[in-house]
């Protein structure tokens, strides 16, 4: 049993005789029980952070659909492609005759998310020329063997930042983009 002793009571040396005094004590163990059912209440009842998940949709793995080609308007299209140490390449369009690009770029609020904010922009201002409905941009997604599995999450993160509804994620390169992605890295700066 827990106690708390609160002085001895009795009188020191004196000419006075005073009368014993009973000494206090204080049973602390309804106050120790006390603690430990709130511990155990808030541990029970309190939830623990959840792991934070991005929603990817997955094509259908049914081999008759697959066969038909999907055209896509090429100035509506980024290709992104990441490469070994942190290298990311862009280009607006097909490669052979790119809107923009290709041009090495940086992660980030001043690199990939600035230039994705500035196409996705332009696209729209694009299809409003043209008076069809607003399409955004689509983003093709190239990571390369070299490249990390961080890189390839931080360019999600861009893609949700930003608001692209549409990317994709291709492992196929062209021998041009192969080419283009082995070049010595130049990191920019």
């Amino acid at each position: 049993m827990a106690e708390l002793n609160t002085g001895d009571g009795g009188g020191g040396k004196g000419g006075k005789v005073r009368s014993k005094k009973q000494n206090s004590k204080v049973d602390l163990t309804a106050m120790v029980d006390l603690a430990f059912l709130l511990i155990t209440f808030f541990m029970l009842t309190t939830t623990l952070s959840k792991p934070q998940s991005m929603d990817l949709s997955l094509p259908d793995k049914d081999p008759i659909k697959d066969d038909v080609p999907v055209k896509v308007d090429e100035n509506r299209t980024m290709t992104v492609m990441l490469g070994a140490d942190n290298k990311m390449i862009y280009y607006m369009g097909l490669l052979a005759s790119p809107i923009a690009g290709p041009k090495d770029i940086t992660y980030g609020k001043d690199g990939i998310r600035r230039e994705l904010l500035k196409r996705k922009k332009s696209v729209l201002e694009y299809s409003a020329a043209l008076g069809k409905p607003k399409n955004g941009i689509i983003v093709i997604i190239k990571p390369t063997k070299k490249s990390n599995y961080r890189n390839l999450i931080d360019i999600l993160d861009e893609m949700a930042i930003t608001g692209v509804e549409t990317y994709a994620i291709v492992p196929e390169f062209s021998p041009e983009e192969t080419k283009l992605v082995d070049k010595t890295p130049t990191t920019p700066k």
